[in-house]
């Protein structure tokens, strides 16, 4: 992806010089033209948008709002790559459902993770829904959000407690838990076509790019040592198999399915993109259950390099719904 971030950080130099060139000479004590506005573009999502986790980034906003938005999470990414076309919004936030996209207040949790971490500033105060940063006049809307209605992280917690007693043995997380997952996935789908029917009712020129989430666990999960809790502690090797076929993927598909019945919406895909990339590869772009043991819990989110190929696969189809590219 080198060459394309290249071609990123020359098309937004060029914007940028574009806009100069093309405005008409003043005449001498005339106010300056004023500048093409960027494209308004609010980020949505949870904290895979977000960032949240040390190895994202750091949290930048001051004073904070528990939202944990990082410095390298994808959008600050594209905002530094793109400012020139772009003008963003990113409100973002860890823990965040489809329902606290859509219409729902979020009281944000920040790093307040117990048993994990404290956060000596919980608690925080509700922030509205996303969806009120959304105007008549955005012109680009991303949104990253599912996970937190699945229960993703609520799965890997039992996982971890099922999986404690097994010897790394059989699928007792499945065997507790798969009558469940139907369900979920059918709230997902329903939530999700309610966020973007909502999505383009309050920005009906907007084009929504709704983001997929990233390859987690390996195809083979042999690269995953039980009780190493830099990976996935002493979740089993059928678990994790378990929730990558029947979990991840299917949530993956079920946005996918989801976006496919709107027009003003189109699926970014990070899954092919990051397959030799998950918790459990050399070369990882998610992080484990810590990314390092006892200080620093990551929960399993991506870090700064998977937000970087996020950041890649979004800003090209930003740039080609803008024909642009």
């Amino acid at each position: 992806m080198a060459s394309f971030r290249t071609r990123l950080a020359l098309l937004s130099s060029v914007a940028a010089l574009a806009a100069g060139a093309l405005a008409p000479a003043q005449p001498a004590g005339a106010q300056p033209a004023a500048a093409a506005a960027a494209h308004q573009w609010v980020a949505l999502g949870d904290s895979y948008t977000a960032g949240v986790i040390p190895a994202a980034g750091d949290t930048f906003e001051v004073p904070r709002d528990g939202c944990e938005r990082t410095d390298q999470s994808y959008p600050q990414v594209i905002d530094r790559d793109l400012g020139a076309l772009f003008d963003l919004a990113n409100v973002s936030c860890g823990a965040a459902t489809i329902e606290n996209v859509t219409f729902r207040a979020q009281e944000p949790i920040g790093r307040h993770l117990p048993p994990f971490s404290e956060d000596p500033d919980y608690p925080f105060p509700a922030v509205p829904p996303q969806s009120a940063a959304v105007s008549p006049g955005t012109d680009m809307i991303t949104v990253g959000v599912g996970g937190n209605t699945l229960g993703f992280a609520d799965l890997v917690f039992q996982c971890l407690q099922l999986g404690g007693g097994s010897g790394g043995v059989g699928t007792p997380c499945r065997d507790d838990l798969a009558d469940d997952i139907p369900s979920r996935l059918n709230k997902v789908s329903r939530d999700y076509d309610k966020m973007l029917t909502v999505l383009h009712e309050r920005a009906p020129h907007a084009k929504i790019l709704t983001v997929g989430y990233p390859t987690v666990i390996p195809q083979d999960t042999s690269k995953c040592r039980y009780n190493n809790l830099e990976q996935f502690g002493p979740i089993t090797q059928g678990d994790l198999d378990w929730l990558r076929t029947d979990v991840l993927e299917p949530l993956n598909k079920a946005i996918e399915k989801s976006v496919g019945a709107h027009d003003s919406a189109r699926f970014v895909d990070l899954y092919d993109s990051s397959r030799n990339h998950s918790v459990c590869d050399t070369g990882k772009w998610v992080e484990g259950i810590f990314t390092r043991v006892p200080d620093q819990p990551a929960l399993v989110h991506p870090n700064a390099r998977g937000h970087r190929n996020a950041a890649d696969h979004v800003a090209a189809a930003m740039l080609e719904a803008i024909s642009v590219g």
